[in-house]
Parts: C-alpha cells; structure tokens; sequence
C-alpha cells in the first residue's frame, strides 16, 4: 500500500491508541527527581575525578550513551514528522516529543549533581552528536512503525538495566521513571505495527524483515560508541542475547505473530522466512557469545 493510503486507514488505530496512552500516563516532574543536595560540593574549577560517585566503566558508559541518544531528539522528531504526516499523527508526534524532552533533562541534571560523568567531555560530546545528527531513516511508514516499536523497547531496557547497576536509589529511580516513559511509547508504536499488518500484511512482513536485519542499538552515530557499545554488552545492559530474547522474540515473534500470518504474497512469504531465519540466527550466535568472554559480546548486531 501506499504510504498515504496507510497513513488514513491508522488514524482510528492511532486515535484509540493516544487516548489509551493519556490515560496510562502519569504527571511527572524531572526537578523532583534529581537529587539537588548533592550539587553543594561540586566544584566545576576542579578537573573531573569520578570519586564522588564510584561506577564501574560500563555503567557510565550507558550513562553517555543514553543521555546523548536522548540529546538527539530534535532529529528523531524531524524524521517521524516527516515520515507521519496528517494532523491526527502531527498531534501525537507533539505529545511523544515533549514527554522526550524531559528524559534528557532529569538524565543530565542527575549525572551534573551526581558528577558522575565529565561535564566538560560530555558537553563536547553533545556537541558532536547533535551536530552530525545521525538518525535511522525508514523508507516507508510501515518501516518507521517497525523502528521506533523496537527502538523504544530497547531504550526501555537500556535505561532500566543502567538504572539496577547504578547502586543509587535517586539514580535508579531516574532511569526507572523515564523507562516508563518509553515503555508507553513502545506500547502504541508496537499496537500500530498489530494494526498495519492487518491492513497491509505483505508490506509490513517486508518491513519488519528490513527493521531487523538492519537494527543498531540506540545512540549509534556517537563518538565512541563502539567502545562504549562493548562496555556495555559485557556489563549485560544491552547485548545480542538481550536483543534476541527480550525485543525480537517476545514482540516479532510472539506478539506480531509473524509465523502465523496468512494471505502473504511471495514477496511478503520471502521476507518471513528470512526474517524468521535471522531471528533463529541472532540466538544462536546470542548463546556462543553468553558462554565466551565478555569482550566477544560486543556488538548488539548478528553479523550479516
């Protein structure tokens, strides 16, 4: 179908799924969560240490890598307001824009108080993130569905396992708030990826075939990431195994029912069965890297 055509025929689905998400929704403030007391002994004068919140390298290299997916906002937004446009998707565009635009403001005023990370060095990296702007970009709506379905269900697991390992109720209490946040936001994309499979079986398979074949973790684009990625799949804050058994089986595979679908054409019927080949691929490859050491659980991707 066309992408304008499926535009029109999700806005009653996407209608519903707004109202269902402003009534799950909770009112929340990002000064009442940061813990402003601890600000009184920063000194800014003084070059960066990392003693007064002791973490493990891994944990804030999740710290770095989720607070500047999250400074990227202002591209995430052009490319859904670009791929989704009429007035009833431009209304929750505004909405999921500004329910993200807290997360990096509690993020950042909670790694700022703690001095958990280098401000300096995290403010260059900011920087050079948001100037490179570099988003995914889906070639079709049903693409852009399936990406940020399964781009926000991997924030969500990001920022909540950053959140355990931080041996801090004030910051894990952070992490867990604005992880619910994206769990929402994961619940109504995921919802109009149900609802686009009905209208458009064929094209949707097809797309969520492209999703996961070419899925990277958040935040791919900044500077380091490779590093920080590997820091961070040895700690198990986000790995293959987690990308393989908490998104692509419990979503694509159970949820989206993919295996079950009928009425695909052959073009439809190819991409399951690559598609559900890969996903067998990627667990398989999962468990070999869980029994080696940790530096082979590096990348979050099955190699191609």
């Amino acid at each position: 179908m066309e992408d304008v055509a499926v535009l029109n025929e999700l806005e009653g689905n996407l209608a519903s799924l707004f109202d269902r998400h402003l009534g799950m929704t909770k009112e929340w403030f990002p000064h009442k969560l940061v813990p402003w007391e601890r600000a009184a002994a920063l000194n800014f004068d003084q070059a960066w240490s990392g003693d007064r919140l002791p973490l493990p390298d891994a944990v804030r290299s999740a710290l770095f890598v989720n607070l500047l997916t999250e400074d990227n906002l202002p591209y995430y937004f052009e490319t859904i307001n670009r791929v989704f446009r009429s007035e009833a998707w431009d209304a929750w565009t505004r909405r999921w824009t500004a329910e993200e635009m807290r997360h990096s403001i509690v993020i950042r005023d909670y790694i700022t108080v703690s001095d958990a990370l280098d401000p300096d060095e995290l403010e260059r990296a900011r920087m050079g993130q948001v100037s490179l702007g570099q988003v995914p970009q889906p070639e079709s709506v049903a693409d852009g569905l399936v990406y940020v379905a399964l781009q926000e269900l991997a924030t969500r697991i990001s920022h909540r396992n950053t959140g355990k390992l931080l041996d801090d109720p004030a910051g894990y209490a952070v992490m867990a708030r604005v992880g619910a946040d994206e769990n929402l936001h994961y619940m109504l994309y995921r919802d109009l990826v149900s609802a686009a499979l009905e209208l458009d079986p064929s094209g949707t398979v097809c797309a969520i075939e492209r999703q996961v074949r070419t899925f990277e973790m958040p935040g791919a684009g900044i500077a380091g990431f490779t590093k920080h990625a590997a820091a961070i799949a040895a700690a198990e804050i986000y790995d293959l195994g987690i990308h393989h058994d908490q998104i692509l089986v419990p979503v694509v595979l159970r949820y989206w029912k993919v295996e079950e679908l009928t009425g695909l054409d052959d073009e439809g019927q190819k991409a399951r069965d690559s598609l559900i080949n890969r996903i067998e691929r990627i667990g398989r490859i999962a468990k070999k890297r869980a029994a080696a050491k940790p530096e082979a659980r590096a990348e979050v991707s099955a190699p191609a």
